[in-house]
């Protein structure tokens, strides 16, 4: 394998799943078969089976989704920590439901506490969607800033709207009530921006429609044992490195009703030293958004058998 440089581990959130999701790693390798045994006896449901059988439509029920997500992507990184033992980042971070993931990959708390908090997480996303529905809208070609002052324009005027994915330069996601997004949607249009694109979704995460569903969740937090990392994670709302477990736990309670800021957490990766990039779990989202913040850094996505085998042969 050639040099890679310092590499960071990315976990992908929401939006990511795919039917067959982990299901050759789990053919192919023990640890990942086990991996989602685990997770089905803890769960109490066939989540291995809805992985990679289906129906997509159960799948892409974010109560289901987020502990799929997560099952997925831990499933890799034990995979590749046995195939590339001296392949140590320096440092992991997820896209909002993939920090849950992160936790328990820097082992700031055990597998079973973070599929806990994945699950949870998804059922309280669900019950807040269900009563308080609202939408997301992703912008393409509009900077954050002039994003964050449309926002700020329509919420003045009693219609929850705000940025909830910065997610790469030209490609930002708001969220909040339905009439909130379509009249900043429209309101980004007017001021240059290229699309606004209505998101399949009823829930308006990463925003104040879900303030019930994060008073829950940081009960849950509170009740898990966290453990400083092993390895410093990069939260999606601090954007910079944390190493103790009180940033932690401060920084994924704060997350369901605060912006994801991938770009400036990419950012602050690259600029301490990293230039490579492994996201494991489902697709290659991430290593997409990756390639437009900075073209010149590496980025691989590894969920497949076949996507092991080639990495190995770099």
């Amino acid at each position: 394998m050639r040099a890679l440089g310092q590499i960071a581990i990315l976990f992908p959130g929401q939006g990511s799943q795919q039917l067959g999701m982990g299901a050759t790693l789990a053919n192919e390798f023990e640890v990942a078969q086990e991996t989602f045994i685990q997770a089905d006896a803890q769960l109490g449901y066939p989540l291995s089976e809805i992985c990679w059988q289906g129906p997509l439509e159960k799948l892409n029920d974010t109560y289901y989704t987020q502990p799929a997500l997560y099952t997925h992507s831990i499933a890799a990184w034990r995979v590749f920590k046995m195939l590339f033992p001296d392949l140590n980042p320096l440092f992991f971070a997820g896209h909002s439901m993939g920090q849950i993931t992160a936790l328990a990959a820097c082992e700031a708390v055990s597998f079973e506490d973070g599929l806990t908090l994945a699950a949870h997480r998804g059922r309280l996303m669900k019950e807040s969607g269900e009563q308080n529905p609202g939408g997301m809208a992703a912008i393409l070609g509009l900077d954050a800033e002039p994003l964050h002052e449309i926002c700020q324009q329509v919420a003045a005027q009693g219609d929850l709207v705000q940025v909830a994915n910065d997610n790469c330069p030209g490609q930002i996601v708001i969220s909040g009530s339905h009439q909130g997004v379509t009249k900043a949607s429209e309101l980004a249009l007017s001021r240059g921006a290229k699309k606004a694109i209505k998101l399949a979704v009823s829930i308006a995460a990463h925003s104040q429609l879900m303030a019930p569903a994060q008073v829950e969740f940081s009960k849950i937090v509170d009740r898990i044992p966290f453990e400083d990392p092993k390895v410093p994670l990069v939260g999606n709302v601090c954007h910079t490195a944390m190493s103790t477990k009180e940033q932690l736990k401060d920084d994924i309670k704060a997350q369901l009703t605060s912006p994801v800021y991938w770009t400036d957490s990419v950012r602050y990766m690259i600029e301490n030293g990293v230039q490579c990039f492994i996201e494991l779990g489902s697709g290659s989202v991430l290593s997409g958004l990756i390639k437009r913040i900075d073209p010149n850094v590496q980025t691989y996505a590894l969920g497949t058998a076949e996507d092991f085998a080639k990495f190995s042969a770099v």
